[in-house]
């Protein structure tokens, strides 16, 4: 009989599948460190080169990335298509090294904040071959870009929000000052996971409702929710509710307090950039929230309960190069069924409804209502067998999308299960 010595000695016997895609998440450091590996070495470049138009295109990196060069991209590469089996799901969840990654995106996601602060007040930018400073175009393409690492930021936030590890909550926040979007923290995890696809949840879009409509709906109504949600979380304790442990109140104080160390080294004249990269931020995450649950709605019980969220009340994607720079975000059925499930073990469902392209192409498509119309509406018609009533639909459009699709019941787009 072995011994417990001779036992712990043995070699660990480890699961014979293996993560294809192990190595390929190094590629989610990209966005916060490109201005550093691809963007300034370019600008360096074309000045030297004598082009000095062109150079000017890489302050537009962040634009570039997520509007044309992931989306190609995911055309090149396809679907992803690899689930982890069952038997590896505990392995793959405990592997440190996929955490880690989430944790390094951080660091270079406040370096590409302080390098653009410096570049847009510097005066002399001598060493990337400019005469004096970047002129205002150049500023804003570089706001733009950042607000962009910071909008991707947010999904780091997201992803490290969810978890149960206190330092990863914490990061989770930090991660979100950049945007001025720390609230998020609060109405995502306790709001909208409880919410989700039902005519109460401002992250939830609706038929007939564009993303410009949804956009401000989405933030003031996120924002009021989880002010509400920490009012009655703090008077069960006896607090009152403007405290530094209103988890809202804090989240703003650290945007603040960042923005004020800010403006105090680079000037004033920063400020106006900070902000339009802030904007930039949150919005990409409510474009990514618009095209989530778009349409979807979960029917009420016989008790007068909406049904638990399943497969079909998300949509997804499983494009191989937007799941790498989103962590998996797109595997969102998977996540709204396990939301503490850590990126690299979430799965593709079968059942759940499927855009036609990766989130980026969609948040893309999404900007322009008639053509997100034309390719989204009739798969929410197809989703619910030809019955629009079943679908969320804009209230302020109800009569039009009836009339479009050739529906006349009243039912206000929730109806009963099993009934």
């Amino acid at each position: 009989m072995s011994t417990d010595a001779e036992l712990s000695a043995q070699p660990v016997e480890l699961p014979a599948w293996r993560d294809r895609k192990r190595y390929m998440w190094l590629w989610g450091l990209f966005a916060p460190t490109g201005l550093f590996t691809i963007g300034l070495p370019l600008v360096w470049a074309l000045n030297e080169l004598g082009w000095h138009r062109l150079a000017q295109v890489p302050f537009w990196l962040g634009p570039i990335l997520v509007y044309v060069l992931i989306p190609l991209a995911d055309i090149f590469f396809g679907p992803d298509g690899d689930n982890p089996p069952d038997e590896v799901m505990e392995y793959l969840e405990n592997d440190k090294y996929y955490r880690y990654l989430t944790y390094l995106y951080l660091p270079f996601q406040y370096a590409a904040l302080l390098m653009a602060a410096y570049l847009i007040t510097a005066d002399n930018l001598s060493w990337l071959g400019i005469d004096g400073g970047l002129r205002m175009v150049d500023k804003i393409g570089l706001a733009i870009t950042v607000g962009m690492i910071g909008g991707i930021g947010i999904n780091t936030a997201h992803e490290l929000g969810h978890k149960k590890v206190s330092l990863e909550r914490w990061l989770s926040r930090i991660a979100l000052a950049q945007s001025f979007y720390g609230h998020f923290y609060i109405e995502h995890n306790r709001g909208h996971h409880v919410r989700v696809a039902t005519p109460e949840d401002p992250a939830s879009s609706r038929v007939g409702e564009t993303f410009w409509a949804f956009l401000p709906r989405t933030v003031w109504g996120s924002l009021k929710s989880s002010w509400h949600l920490e009012k009655v979380r703090l008077e069960r304790l006896g607090k009152k509710p403007w405290s530094p442990r209103n988890e809202v109140v804090s989240a703003w104080l650290m945007s603040a307090a960042l923005y004020a160390v800010l403006l105090a080294v680079f000037g004033i004249e920063l400020f106006p950039y900070l902000v339009l990269q802030a904007v930039v931020g949150f919005s990409l995450l409510e474009a990514v929230n618009y095209l989530e649950h778009y349409g979807l709605v979960r029917q009420r019980t016989a008790g007068g309960r909406y049904e638990r969220p399943g497969p079909v009340h998300s949509w997804n994607s499983d494009h191989l190069v937007t799941n790498i720079f989103l962590y998996h975000l797109q595997r969102h059925s998977d996540h709204h069924a396990y939301p503490t499930r850590r990126y690299q073990t979430l799965r593709s469902w079968d059942g759940a409804p499927n855009l036609p392209s990766g989130y980026a192409s969609m948040i893309l498509l999404a900007y322009f209502p008639p053509l997100w119309r034309r390719v989204m509406d009739k798969r929410v018609l197809a989703h619910y067998g030809g019955d629009i009533t079943r679908a969320n639909i804009h209230p302020g459009k109800r009569d039009q999308v009836l009339a479009r699709y050739g529906a006349d019941a009243p039912t206000g787009g929730v109806q009963v299960v099993g009934a």
